[in-house]
């Protein structure tokens, strides 16, 4: 007797314009035709937050209708990480969310901005997915940190994320010092977030720290209208500075000479 068929777990890109109030493209100037119509008729969704997936699914029923009305769209919402937890969650504890795949039915996983599982707590579900045997598919869609990479001139071909730098500004400045000594030793470009109100802050710690020919790019607000990339060196930004918004996503970018 055959197994019975599975349903895909399906990677669904979001835009990058997640908390702007301006410049926001058209959802079909920024995904796929075909990632909207996956988007449209998938069932069943893992998210970070139910209430900015179906304002998601809204913009895709303005391109694509919906195959189901969106009240009815199943939305469960990853489990938030619990404080001081070295173990990652086990396939049991992620099973509920993947319980429509399992019984036949395809999911989609989307994160609140860009490519689901990237810089994203939905690896872990990915993970999951692999593990209970289930077909996993990952569509095309924008990535901030590919774009910003894209963007900066800087070396592509061998880069790192680092995600956030500490909050303590000692902490910070060691660890800006650190990875500037990283990437001139392999020549490698080190990218890295920061929570939007805190842009400033993280500009004036790497403009303080980086030495004055090391290479550091801006990108911010990518894919909307205003959005803008910027590449300098430390000195150059110091002789003519660039004000940060604080509401707005921004990827720093360093390559040290």
């Amino acid at each position: 007797m055959s197994a019975a068929p599975r349903g895909t777990l399906y990677l669904v890109p979001n835009t990058l314009d997640f908390g702007a109030k301006s410049g926001i493209p058209a959802l079909q100037h920024v995904l796929p035709l075909g990632v909207i119509e996956v988007a449209a008729r998938l069932p069943h969704w893992v998210a970070e937050n139910a209430k900015t997936t179906r304002a998601f699914l809204k913009r895709v029923d303005a391109v694509v209708a919906l195959a189901q009305p969106l009240q009815a769209i199943d939305i469960r919402e990853l489990p938030r990480p619990q404080k001081g937890r070295a173990a990652a969650p086990s396939v049991d504890e992620w099973s509920p969310l993947l319980a429509p795949a399992l019984r036949g039915e395809d999911v989609g996983l989307i994160s609140e901005a860009g490519l689901p599982a990237v810089a994203d707590p939905g690896a872990a579900l990915v993970d999951a997915a692999h593990r209970a045997g289930l077909r996993v598919v990952a569509l095309p869609g924008p990535s901030s940190l590919l774009l910003a990479l894209a963007a900066s001139g800087l070396n592509g071909q061998s880069f790192a994320f680092v995600g956030y730098l500490p909050v303590d500004a000692a902490e910070r400045g060691a660890r800006i010092r650190e990875l500037e000594a990283l990437s001139r030793r392999e020549r490698q470009t080190q990218l890295m977030i920061e929570t939007p109100y805190r842009n400033e802050a993280l500009l004036a710690a790497l403009l303080a720290h980086l030495g004055s020919n090391t290479r550091l790019a801006v990108s911010c607000g990518l894919t909307l209208d205003d959005g803008f990339s910027r590449t300098d060196s430390v000195a150059g930004w110091k002789a003519a500075p660039t004000a940060l918004p604080a509401d707005l996503p921004v990827v720093f970018s360093l390559l040290a000479a």
